[in-house]
């Protein structure tokens, strides 16, 4: 009893130490101001869309919510699989953009992209919600949120914004779509790189 007691006391020192550690590295951090910004004046951009289907909540969820399901509704075709982590989970990383599941609730879910070398980050999140409104109907709402401060100038900014409206516009009508039981039209064109 007495070695394993001793054992639980050196273990907690250890971990005390390492938790002192770190937190007197990050007051030096902090305390010399943080110097490794990459964008010094982001410019976030937030596109919110929504549309009704005639579905109860579950039931859309269940058809549209998948982690990998973005291949159908965004017409990929190359398809999407997880290259990471488990399906469906916080964690999770998908091809489809390198995406990381980064939240998750019943009937939302957002992920981010991860950083690439040599590009900029811009910090670019999405997240799906289906909100119940009745019984048999249900919202879905689709936010997406970056930094559009690298783009040369305001008329690239626009353009960029209304980009990734058209695409997320058309990927929320081929959610109602599916979620309804249709059948989705051909693509008119391939998704922007990047969605």
């Amino acid at each position: 009893m007495r070695n394993e007691c001793k054992h639980i006391v050196a273990v907690g020192a250890l971990v005390m130490a390492g938790l002192m550690a770190a937190a007197n590295a990050q007051a030096q951090v902090s305390a010399q101001g943080d110097s490794t910004i990459v964008v010094e004046k982001p410019n976030y951009v937030t596109i919110t869309l929504e549309t009704t289907v005639n579905k109860p909540v579950a039931d859309v969820w269940k058809r549209i919510g998948g982690y990998c399901t973005i291949s159908e509704w965004l017409q990929i075709a190359a398809g999407c699989k997880i290259l990471s982590g488990t399906d469906n989970e916080v964690g999770a990383v998908r091809s489809v953009g390198g995406e990381v599941l980064v939240g998750k609730t019943q009937y939302s879910y957002t992920y981010t992209q991860t950083v690439r070398a040599g590009r900029p980050y811009n910090l670019y999140h999405g997240t799906i919600e289906a909100r119940p409104v009745t019984p048999t109907t249900t919202k879905l709402i689709y936010t997406l949120i970056y930094d559009n401060s690298m783009l040369p100038d305001d008329a690239a900014r626009e353009k960029d914004t209304a980009s990734r409206t058209a695409v997320f516009t058309r990927a929320l009508s081929n959610m109602k779509t599916l979620a309804e039981g249709g059948t989705l039209p051909p693509p008119p064109n391939p998704p922007a790189p990047g969605h």
